[in-house]
């Protein structure tokens, strides 16, 4: 699929008003999706497919939508909140981007040492290596990756990246996250809109997240209290803003003002720019979600580059000196959260 296609369906997916012959090819194909989402979901509700347990606690972090909506740094808040307790933490992650065949269990990081550079094993695995000191394994069969952990780690608790879609394994707390600005796009099923399933699945969530990109969260508490009612659900809000911008070989923080491109591949790239507001932006370059990056690329962008850590630990290895990261803070009570 190439890139203007997929930059294409993405607006399509976040356009209230979508129509067209495009659109209208993309709602047929909904049908069938919703059919054999809707199967799985009938099954496992109706308990005639039963997810396999395991001896350790699960807790999913999860969303209903495509891509983008902050669920990586939650996954990391959580598992430093759990470790500063004395908890031994493993997050289990399908791998999606990375080279490596998620058929196989892949252990990405023994909570010391990493095993495999953010190409092979995905950007946000190896960022979440490297941001929580955990175990960090990926593999398609979450069920397997999660006893591996068990019986290698002594693992206490399972963090399931991305696993409100997956049913296999059986989860004790499903937190769904929601962007507060995106919401749930046209609110159409995959692929006409961003939705991987119908609002019938909020029936299964624990708790749920609203997640403010911005610098003011009155959006986002006004939208935790509407949706929190509508859902009957316990609804919290994280606040993510940008903390500060260094050099990714050197540390160095970036003065304000500076001329930069900014860069990204990522779900949402617009709020990531948004928080650039400090920079002389001149330049913004979008390429597609979990992107694998060439030297080339880069090398042919003269100025100083800011982008995302996410971004940032796939372009450490090129060993250039004009590339900078965006430091976010995430706040989120875990505390009441995990309750």
């Amino acid at each position: 699929m190439s890139s203007t296609f997929k930059t294409n369906i993405t607006k399509l997916h976040y356009d209230k008003n979508a129509k067209g012959f495009l659109f209208n090819v993309l709602k047929f194909a909904s049908l069938f999706y919703a059919m054999g989402s809707g199967l799985k979901n009938v099954l496992y509700d109706k308990n005639i497919l039963k997810p396999k347990k395991i001896s350790a606690k699960v807790i999913s972090i999860g969303n209903v939508t495509t891509g983008g909506v902050g669920k990586t740094p939650v996954v990391a808040e959580i598992a430093r909140y759990l470790k500063s307790k004395g908890t031994k933490v493993a997050i289990v992650s399908r791998g999606y981007g990375g080279k490596l065949s998620n058929k196989n269990i892949n252990l990405i990081s023994d909570g010391e040492k990493i095993y495999y550079d953010a190409e092979m094993s995905g950007d946000e695995p190896f960022w979440l290596a490297n941001e929580t000191k955990c175990p960090v394994i990926t593999s398609k069969n979450r069920f397997e990756a999660a006893k591996y952990a068990i019986e290698n780690f002594q693992t206490e608790v399972i963090l399931l990246d991305d696993g409100f879609q997956h049913r296999k394994l059986y989860r004790d707390v499903d937190i769904v996250l929601m962007d507060s600005v995106m919401g749930f796009g046209n609110e159409n099923l995959l692929p006409a809109g961003p939705l991987r399933e119908g609002m019938d699945a909020f029936k299964r969530v624990d708790k749920f997240v609203v997640v403010s990109k911005n610098i003011d969260h009155t959006r986002a508490e006004k939208l935790a209290k509407i949706m929190g009612k509508k859902l009957k659900l316990e609804t919290f809000v994280c606040k993510t803003e940008p903390d500060f911008v260094y050099n990714i070989k050197t540390g160095e923080k970036l003065v304000e003002g500076e001329t930069v491109t900014a860069i990204s591949a990522i779900g949402q790239p617009k709020q990531f720019y948004d928080f650039l507001s400090n920079y002389k932006v001149v330049k913004t370059i979008d390429f597609d979600d979990h992107h694998q990056y060439t030297k080339k690329e880069i090398e042919r962008i003269k100025s100083k580059i800011i982008t995302t850590e996410k971004d940032a630990v796939k372009l450490k290895e090129f060993d250039l000196d004009n590339i900078y990261a965006l430091k976010l803070r995430t706040v989120v009570d875990v505390e009441a959260l995990l309750k």
